[in-house]
């Protein structure tokens, strides 16, 4: 794992010095949208303003040409002035940092909640992307069919001083070995132990 690309969000915040609100926006950018087209539209982003106040000031059109061709970019957009002015004008500036208050953004669901947590603010939370939900339920850590009863049963199954790191180390390890189809299985060593091997999905997608 040590040797293959870190998520997007996950380098983008350590590039950023872990930017609640640059890993807010990577993170919206993200969605439905592959990791090298986030990095490169969050860097063009970034290139025209870093921070809510100067974000205010630029044009939804800019934006959406900032942030093109991540998927439903013009809807995005919107969400970035949206939430930026919201921030401004509620939060002093600042993302906050309570996944009650985060979910009342636009665009934002648990899985960017949680991930802006983890990664904008080192909070401990469980961040369910497609990886994780796939991933868990085919080694048989859960058995769900939807990411949000996967969060729930990861809170309940995994101990805390893993909640952080699981969601870059099981994307990271989706997109290389144990992708959607087709998975490496001959190369993974978590092959003997996999609940894949026995057929015990449960009605989950592979």
């Amino acid at each position: 794992m040590e040797y293959l690309p870190k998520p997007s969000i996950t380098q983008i915040a350590e590039i950023h010095k872990r930017s609640p609100y640059k890993v807010l926006l990577s993170t919206i950018i993200s969605q439905r949208t592959k990791d090298n087209i986030t990095m490169e539209a969050s860097n063009r982003l970034f290139k025209i303003a870093c921070d809510p106040e100067k974000m205010i000031k630029v044009s939804v059109d800019k934006i959406a040409e900032a942030i093109y061709p991540s998927a439903y970019y013009n809807v995005k957009s919107v969400w970035i002035m949206e939430n930026s002015k919201t921030i401004l004008e509620k939060f002093h500036g600042r993302v906050p940092d309570k996944i009650e208050v985060l979910l009342k953004l636009n665009g934002v669901g648990r899985k960017t909640a949680n991930l802006v947590l983890i990664e904008g603010f080192g909070k401990e939370a469980i961040c369910v992307d497609t990886h994780v939900h796939r991933i868990s339920n085919r080694l048989g850590l859960v058995n769900t069919k939807k990411p949000d009863e996967t969060e729930k049963a990861l809170l309940d199954v995994l101990p805390k001083r893993y909640w952080i790191r699981l969601n870059e180390m099981l994307v990271t390890f989706g997109q290389h070995i144990c992708t959607p189809i087709s998975p490496k299985c001959a190369n993974c060593g978590l092959n003997k132990i996999c609940d894949k091997n026995n057929l015990k999905f449960r009605g989950v997608v592979l």
